[in-house]
């Protein structure tokens, strides 16, 4: 069903209608700016990098949402996320399918897939439409909501793991390897500590995981986000906080799983657990000598991004004539998409650093108790 259309507080006339258009309107619908993305008919930036006066945002991870704009739009369903990452902003949400009139175009927020409330944004303007997918997968996901195909006439796409060589197992595949891994530490008397990024990765684990093998406890920077997810909704098991069994108590930790942030990988930190096996699960396990690497007992392959297949089915799936790919592998996708006979180019951005996503800033662990 249609959801009713808005005016935007973001960027309009005050009449409360969309602007006539002008000779930016002719143009395309998205171009890049060394600010970001920008929509010339609408006024406003799609996750841009440098402070401007209106943002959309897809997703709240660190290279798409950032500190210093004047006004933010997001979808509703991640606002929980966004504010403790960005706390204090101007934040305007709508539902997923809301459709809204900013300047001259009428713009709507769709599920990605990628994390909790992450969004493609649809623009609409002189019988065009135009989508921006900012991160997504095509894989289920407890904890966000199912990507949405969208026909489109252009359609701006990541390409993160856009090489034949990702191709990801079904996810109840890896999330038993996971558990036989944990189950068989656990037997063992040993600590299971998976390394993998607190935001989205971390909350996707612990909704699906087997919580009957043992206890579960999260690095301090994790715990932030799984309320964050809760509030909005999302079944995640009891956990404990590693800060708040006293430093001595190894014995706490010999059937848990530990969920922790790549930053505490080589830390004091680690001390606490005594025995322990680790692993880290990324998509760039998929890799030869990435586990190696990483310096870990085991490798999960395990992403929040599309793979190969899934970038090629979503990008069929929009209808699209003409590709824009943003980060990733950017010249392969650009090269195979004109190879099917579409338009394709790449827009310079700055996107791909969640990664890293500055979890040490942050991951301070509360102070410890210790024994009388």
């Amino acid at each position: 069903m249609d959801q009713p259309e808005h005016q935007s507080n973001i960027g309009s006339d005050k009449s409360g209608k969309p602007h006539k258009p002008d000779e930016s309107d002719t143009r395309d619908l998205v171009v890049a700016r060394p600010e970001g993305l920008y929509c010339p008919a609408g006024d406003f930036y799609i996750d841009p990098w440098r402070p401007v006066e209106r943002a959309v945002i897809t997703h709240a991870h660190s290279d798409h949402a950032r500190f210093g704009h004047r006004h933010y739009l997001a979808a509703r369903a991640g606002a929980n996320v966004l504010l403790s990452r960005l706390p204090g902003i101007t934040l305007q949400t709508l539902a997923y399918g809301e459709r809204l009139a900013i300047g001259a175009t009428f713009v709507s927020l769709h599920p990605a897939g990628h994390v909790l409330g992450s969004s493609q944004v649809r623009i609409e303007h002189a019988g065009r439409v135009w989508v921006a997918s900012g991160d997504y997968k095509l894989d289920p996901d407890p904890t966000c909501d199912a990507f949405e195909p969208l026909r489109c006439d252009a359609f701006i796409t990541e390409s993160t793991f856009g090489l034949p060589i990702y191709r990801w197992d079904a996810p109840q595949v890896v999330f038993d390897g996971i558990d036989s891994w944990w189950r068989h530490n656990a037997a063992e008397g040993r600590a299971s500590v998976l390394f993998c990024y607190s935001f989205g990765k971390a909350q996707r684990v612990l909704a699906s995981v087997d919580a009957g093998i043992g206890p579960i406890f999260c690095h301090g920077a994790v715990e932030p986000l799984n309320r964050a997810y809760r509030e909005a909704g999302v079944r995640l098991p009891p956990v404990g906080l590693v800060g708040e069994i006293p430093v001595k108590d190894k014995a706490a930790f010999r059937q848990a799983l530990i969920v922790a942030p790549p930053s505490a990988q080589g830390s004091a930190w680690l001390r606490r657990f005594g025995d322990y096996s680790d692993a880290f699960a990324s998509g760039w396990m998929r890799l030869r000598g990435a586990r190696r690497r990483r310096g870990v007992d085991r490798g999960f392959v395990l992403s929040d991004h599309a793979d190969w297949p899934g970038l090629q089915s979503a990008i069929h799936a929009t209808g699209a004539a003409r590709v824009i790919v943003t980060h990733g592998s950017v010249e392969p996708m650009v090269r195979w998409l004109r190879e099917q006979g579409l338009e394709a180019g790449a827009f310079e951005t700055q996107y791909g650093d969640d990664t890293v996503e500055a979890d040490a800033a942050g991951s301070v662990e509360p102070a410890a108790a210790s024994h009388p």
